[in-house]
């Protein structure tokens, strides 16, 4: 299971990735994203540290991805928040078993090589073209909302209409 921490980070990231390359505020991430605006904040300093986005500073201010969506991996992202953490060693401390994991947490430690592989081979710009019904991030991404019908999403016609009173 991934951390609460690396599903807002790859939200953020998403959208970010979306409105590339112009800059987007804590405010601005998080009322698209859903994630607590102070959470997200210290979400952002470790993708900064990470060298995932840069902030920008002054009145079109905010933060940017450092690369472009084709050059970030998902991996990139889990691992500047919270890296996936492989089994090397027994975790039970069993002594004889050291490093020569018993079935069971060798068959884990596989799963876990198989996400890093799988999150490690997708880059955020691959999540975006992804052709979907499901819009990213509540479907509150104009960008994503205007070329949906381009990416194979809902024709014009099989749009939800908000209700109206």
């Amino acid at each position: 299971m991934l951390s609460q921490t690396v599903e807002y980070a790859l939200r953020a990231a998403v959208y970010l990735a979306n409105q590339n390359p112009a800059p987007r505020t804590t405010e601005q991430i998080a009322d698209v994203t859903r994630v607590p605006q102070a959470y997200l904040s210290k979400v952002m300093q470790s993708m900064a540290r990470g060298g995932l986005v840069r902030s920008q500073r002054g009145i079109h201010g905010g933060f940017v991805l450092a690369r472009s969506p084709a050059e970030m991996t998902i991996l990139e992202v889990v691992n500047a928040v919270d890296p996936i953490q492989r089994i090397e060693t027994c975790p039970l401390g069993i002594p004889s078993h050291g490093a020569n994991l018993c079935p069971l947490h060798r068959r884990l430690d596989q799963a876990l090589a198989a996400v890093e592989a799988a999150f490690g081979t997708t880059t955020l710009a691959e999540v975006l073209s992804e052709p979907t019904r499901s819009v990213p991030l509540c479907g509150m991404i104009p960008n994503v909302l205007s070329s949906l019908v381009t990416l194979g999403g809902p024709a014009e016609s099989e749009k939800v209409q908000p209700e109206t009173k």
